[in-house]
């Protein structure tokens, strides 16, 4: 899955791709580079970021909707928590949803959902993007992730989405320590025993960054692709079905060689 973030501020290409032509020039060309889907959104979730309204968000993502129609031949996933983006976004050629509160913050997102008869990937966060780097981190966060994961697909069950279209994502940076980031990517397989399939995040993220930091100071988001490549090897081999990077041509190599070693084992 090839990340297209359409805002000004997204912590890892702020402002980079936010305008049309831009946009529609790095989706093709994550297209071209073998990504499977394309994950477009246009409200920026890092640490510390306060949310955008409908219109806003729809204003962002409908031109790009509109310009990759007949050009894109993948699916295209929208990055929303809103039930009224993810509606009108859907009639616009979209064929994903990828809610990040994972119905916490619009229960009725699954209602839409499972009228279209579209996956939804429900991730774990904990508390909201302004506020999850300064609540207390979970003491025990796999049983923390699992609650909530748990919560979020009996909601969407509830509401009528089929079992086979629902994907469930740990949250990988979302109100968890630098260390539990570490131990939920060795804990997949027993977030597989929910019984889903497991989309994991970890390109460039801040852990990463801190992982590989050189005299005191964290590494930049360009600076983390071998870290990214890390954890994307390592989230495949331990049962991740989808890895959403921002790096395509480079992570489709690693996802191939990672793909293989899993085969052969």
């Amino acid at each position: 899955m090839g990340v297209l973030n359409v805002t000004p501020d997204s912590f890892s290409d702020g402002g980079k791709f936010y305008s049309v032509p831009r946009a529609v020039e790095a989706a093709l060309a994550m297209q071209r580079a073998g990504a499977d889907i394309l994950d477009i959104g246009a409200e920026s979730t890092r640490p510390g970021s306060s949310g955008i309204s409908a219109a806003e968000e729809l204003a962002r993502l409908l031109p790009i909707l509109e310009a990759l129609r007949g050009l894109l031949k993948i699916p295209v996933s929208i990055d929303t928590q809103k039930s009224s983006v993810a509606e009108i976004a859907l009639g616009a050629g979209a064929e994903m949803l990828n809610d990040v509160s994972g119905l916490q913050n619009d229960s009725r997102l699954a209602r839409v959902a499972a009228r279209r008869h579209v996956p939804l990937i429900l991730m774990h966060m904990r508390g909201n993007p302004h506020t999850m780097q300064e609540l207390p981190f979970a003491r025990d966060v796999l049983r923390d992730v699992i609650s909530g994961l748990r919560r979020s697909f009996l909601l969407a069950r509830r509401a009528g989405v089929a079992k086979s279209k629902i994907i469930l994502d740990p949250g990988i940076g979302f109100g968890k320590s630098f260390a539990q980031n570490y131990e939920l990517l060795a804990q997949l397989p027993a977030l597989a025993k929910l019984g889903y399939p497991l989309l994991v995040g970890t390109s460039r993220k801040g852990f990463l960054g801190a992982t590989l930091a050189r005299n005191g100071k964290p590494a930049p988001p360009d600076e983390r692709l071998w870290g990214t490549a890390a954890t994307v090897t390592a989230s495949i081999l331990n049962g991740a079905h989808i890895v959403r990077v921002h790096d395509v041509p480079e992570m489709v190599q690693v996802a191939r060689v990672a793909d293989a070693l899993a085969s052969g084992r």
